[in-house]
């Protein structure tokens, strides 16, 4: 679960979850593929191979560690920085399965926190970003209308460009966090995608302005993702490299940068012993 929330300047180590019960990906439909034949078999069949997609990379990315780098500012007047802050933490999303549901959280260990420069000051907390594919997600994709909106070129391939928008009144994978209450967001935006492989290069995403009488007035994110390989495979793997939240409210304007780098795969191996009383 992405979560947005206003608070002091720190980030915690208790992360936000987000359970995936588990979802067969044959006979899923898109029931919101809203373009009209014949454009709609194949944006059905890009939809599926980047469900198929987005279900493995859930796997590769609970394999992985990396350091995050976050760089918080408070804007001022015309956008001007009045106040920044940067912290480094270790990385990593934990997913297990218990009780036949899938977990799915994020762990952050500071490294090097943040020094606060003024008092009394709030900054924006943005937790969850880097898994925003969750929109493409078996569990989370019949609660979005998609379309296709033509192609681009980025880093000298051809992607598709596929919009999508939250259904008001179903599930999403976002939410505000405010006075202790959760505030679902109606996102909307565009994902680039490998027509060939389902692969997510790029995800830009915001809302309208469903929120403002909780005093949400602006928010928009932008998600990169690269291909990373390791040493000990062939594989190439797609993870998120940056991430930007940008927030504003009628009185305070927040962006934070989230930077994921020096990914490595690590493993967690468990001993049993039967001790002879």
């Amino acid at each position: 679960m992405m979560y947005v929330t206003q608070a002091a300047s720190r980030f915690g180590r208790n992360a936000a979850s987000l359970i995936l019960p588990p979802v067969l990906l044959a006979g899923l439909a898109f029931a919101g593929a809203n373009s009209p034949p014949p454009d709609a078999q194949r944006l059905n069949d890009l939809l599926s191979r980047t469900a198929d997609r987005t279900s493995i990379f859930l796997d590769q990315f609970s394999d992985v560690k990396c350091t995050e780098q976050v760089r918080q500012e408070k804007l001022g007047k015309d956008d001007k920085v009045d106040l920044k802050e940067d912290s480094t933490y270790d990385y990593l999303v934990i997913l297990t399965n218990s009780g036949g549901e899938l977990n799915l959280s994020e762990s952050r260990i500071p490294v090097r926190a943040a020094k606060r420069d003024r008092k009394n000051t709030s900054m924006l907390l943005s937790n969850g970003f880097a898994t925003l594919f969750l929109v493409f997600h078996p569990y989370y994709a019949e609660a979005f209308k998609f379309a296709l909106a033509g192609e681009d070129v980025v880093g000298g391939k051809v992607l598709e460009k596929v919009s999508f928008e939250h259904v008001p009144g179903m599930k999403s994978p976002a939410a505000l966090a405010l006075r202790g209450r959760e505030y679902p967001l109606e996102l909307t935006g565009t994902a680039w995608i490998d027509p060939q492989t389902g692969s997510i290069a790029k995800i830009e995403a915001g809302i309208a302005d469903t929120l403002q009488d909780v005093g949400l007035k602006a928010l928009s994110s932008e998600i990169d993702f690269a291909p990373v390989t390791f040493s000990d495979s062939k594989q190439v793997y797609w993870f998120p490299t940056q991430a930007r939240v940008e927030v504003e409210t009628p009185r305070q304007h927040w962006r934070n940068l989230h930077q994921f780098t020096a990914y490595k795969k690590f493993s967690v191996s468990t001993e049993e012993q039967v001790i002879n009383k």
